[in-house]
């Protein structure tokens, strides 16, 4: 039998594409009558935000990489030019599919159930009245058109905001006739207005701020007659550059570049379908885009701002169930933090168990006489958050408090600088990591003293500290005073904060020094026992594979009979099913009401089934560009609770599960006679509903 190059291109999907497909799954959500009316406009605009961001930054890279003439191919032998191309294709189809779901489908659903988006053509005479009386009062007070003549070039068009280019006929009041203006939509303005039940014949009755200025637009130009005016956005590069060897400030290196972002490269233009093609052709030049570039949309061109919708509409029934996450009995029963973790350890599930244990676990913290420091890594947060407030508060009275902020959390670094400054300000010592490694672990760090001896208090996850998105994101939070555990973590935060070598830990496994070796190794000994004919089982559960060694790891487990079970939400860059290389591999992406982002890997290790959770996916980027931490599951109680709800009822779930073909094409898992949705059922065994 000829040896099978696990090398070859043809094996490994590319990760732009990848990451597309997903969002293919996303609309799919929108398109699903059995879910909740408005959960499914939800899932459209997020379709839409994520594609903004995916122009935002993958496209603008490769952009970046033709711009230089880089012929570097990753292991798809794809060049950046052949990705761009293929991307392009593929974009076009899935804004296509947008806005036909929601012209089609979503605008006639919520019609049916009385909430009504009115176009211009629906607008009775009271309601026209209404109108009228908003702009004059609220949009024409903050609107600035500006007329494009020699004395007023074509203005700076932020990133992502909604303008008009309006053609005109006539002369100004100064002679001028140059025939184009631009408006920009204020930011300040919302844009889904609500219309008084007074004013209309519907209680959930909406326009479009984009409609209301069509309308009105004329009133802009006096003595001037309007003979179009078109929708556009432009998508900018927004991956910030800041040249680690050249800066000795970070906070300084990302205050001065972040304004620029908004007036970058831009990477997309999109235009009303009935925008004339020589405006296109206009604006396309005035950006420096390609006509592969240009994206014409039947409808609003700022789509994920229909999002507004579902909080404006007050409708429980058109909604998931509502729960209450769950709190751990044992916290129920003793509301000190400290000392129930002296009694075990406590693994949280968000969103199904409450992440007000965390916030105490701080508060305590803050206040606890008997605590002399805390240390806490943050990647996303708000500024003002609960956590942050534990941390001033805890500075302000005396303890040593440390925090490691990643100023680079995509889209965040503002927040983040804002967020250093009031620390600082509080009494807090504040890093930023270390240059040229994001980082992205997620850990907090108690020491405190118990009669002559000083104990560590840890908390370690697979998410950020933050309370909003711990309501909707899936993610394990360990809360343990394990020795082993806080030495090692203790250890980790001398790396980020201080200078020398890296110490050797007893129990974790960390980025960028041990977690891509540690888990080639446990795959490695997966493949010895299968090869011994022994029970081999891999499971793993993660956002995003795109790491070649450990899909050739992977690749040489499967051919040697181990049995791999993969859950990765989003980028996959391995084909499963391949006879000779990956039939003993599968892989399912789940999409469902809350946005998996657990990290938890599973290895049957002679029947020792070792569990880890970690903040890092298995991607080149996280093991070795990153500090992530990765940690073990060892109480069997808990454990067993993660491989039976955080991996077994994923692998069961026939409701909300894709499963990838080896063709690279995901399938919607089959129905069988008993539905099984994971997420419903953790739900339900955590849960309480209120329906």
């Amino acid at each position: 039998m000829d040896t099978i190059d696990l090398k070859n291109p043809q094996l490994y999907i590319n990760r732009e594409l990848s990451l597309l497909e997903f969002n293919r799954r996303v609309i799919e959500q929108a398109k699903d009558e059995n879910l909740p009316l408005l959960e499914r406009l939800r899932f459209l605009c997020i379709a839409s935000t994520n594609l903004d961001e995916f122009f935002e930054i993958r496209v603008a890279g490769l952009k970046q990489q033709v711009k230089y003439g880089s012929v570097q191919t990753g292991l798809d032998n794809l060049s950046p030019a052949e990705v761009l191309t293929r991307v392009g294709k593929t974009a076009h189809q899935i804004v296509e599919e947008q806005y036909n779901v929601w012209n089609n489908l979503i605008i006639t659903a919520l019609t049916r159930n009385k909430i009504r988006v009115l176009r211009r053509a629906e607008w009775k005479p009271r309601l026209v009245r209404w109108i009228n009386r908003y702009f004059n009062s609220e949009v024409l007070p903050v609107l600035s058109p500006i007329g494009l003549d020699p004395a007023h070039p074509f203005p700076k068009v932020l990133n992502k905001n909604l303008y008009f280019i309006i053609s005109l006929e006539g002369k100004d009041a100064f002679g001028r006739d140059t025939g184009l203006a631009i408006v920009q939509a204020p930011r300040s303005l919302p844009r889904i207005v609500p219309i008084p039940a007074e004013h209309s014949s519907g209680s959930h009755d909406f326009i479009m701020l984009s409609s209301i200025i069509h309308a009105r637009v004329g009133d802009l130009f006096p003595g001037m007659n309007v003979t179009g005016c078109y929708q556009f956005k432009v998508t900018r590069d927004s991956d910030l550059f800041v040249d680690d060897e050249e800066i000795d400030d970070l906070l300084r290196a990302l205050e001065g570049e972040l304004p620029s972002r908004r007036f970058s490269d831009a990477v997309r233009l999109e235009v009303a379908d009935n925008c004339p093609a020589e405006l296109s052709l206009f604006l396309l030049k005035k950006f420096d885009l390609q006509e592969s570039d240009l994206y014409r949309v039947s409808g609003p061109v700022n789509l994920g701002r229909l999002l507004a919708i579902c909080d404006l509409v007050d409708r429980p029934e058109l909604k998931f169930t509502g729960f209450t996450p769950d709190i751990p009995q044992r916290l129920l029963k003793n509301n000190n933090i400290f000392d129930v973790l002296r009694n075990g350890d406590l693994l949280l599930y968000h969103p199904f168990q409450s992440f007000a244990p965390v916030i105490d676990f701080l508060r305590q913290a803050s206040t606890d006489p008997n605590v002399l420091s805390i240390k806490q890594t943050l990647y996303r947060t708000g500024a003002d958050s609960v956590v942050v407030e534990a941390l001033k508060d805890a500075a302000r009275i005396g303890k040593e408090v440390t925090v490691v902020i990643e100023l680079r959390a995509r889209f965040d670094e503002e927040a983040n600088i804002e967020l250093a400054n009031k620390l600082q300000e509080a009494g807090a010592h504040v890093v930023y990591g270390v240059v040229g490694y994001k980082t992205h672990a997620k850990m907090i760090l108690v020491v405190r003293r118990e009669g002559r001896t000083l104990r560590r208090y840890v908390h370690l996850g697979t998410g950020n500290y933050h309370a909003r998105t711990a309501r909707v994101y899936t993610d394990y939070g360990l809360l343990t005073c394990d020795k082993s555990v806080g030495e090692d973590v203790n250890k980790l935060f001398h790396q980020i904060t201080g200078l020398g070598r890296a110490g050797k830990l007893k129990k974790l496994l960390q980025s960028p020094f041990t977690l891509h070796k540690g888990i080639l190794a446990y795959i490695e000994d997966e493949i010895s026992a299968a090869n011994k004919g022994e029970k081999a089982r891999i499971i793993a559960k993660m956002n995003a594979l795109a790491d070649p060694e450990i899909i050739v790891a992977l690749y040489k487990a499967s051919q040697a009979g181990v049995k791999i079970d993969l859950i990765i939400r989003g980028i996959c860059c391995l084909y499963p099913g391949i006879k000779g290389v990956s039939e003993n591999i599968t892989v399912r992406s789940i999409v469902g009401r809350f946005l998996e982002h657990t990290r938890v890997f599973y290895f049957h290790h002679g029947g020792e089934e070792l569990v880890f959770c970690s903040s890092a996916d298995w991607m080149t980027r996280n093991l070795h560009h990153r500090v992530e931490a990765c940690f073990p599951i060892e109480e069997k109680r808990t454990s067993d609770s993660v491989i039976k709800y955080g991996l077994l009822s994923y692998l069961s779930d026939n409701t909300q599960a894709w499963l990838l073909q080896s063709d690279g094409s995901y399938q919607r898992a089959k129905t069988g006679a008993k539905p099984r949705s994971a997420q419903q059922l953790i739900l339900e065994h955590y849960c309480e509903l209120s329906h």
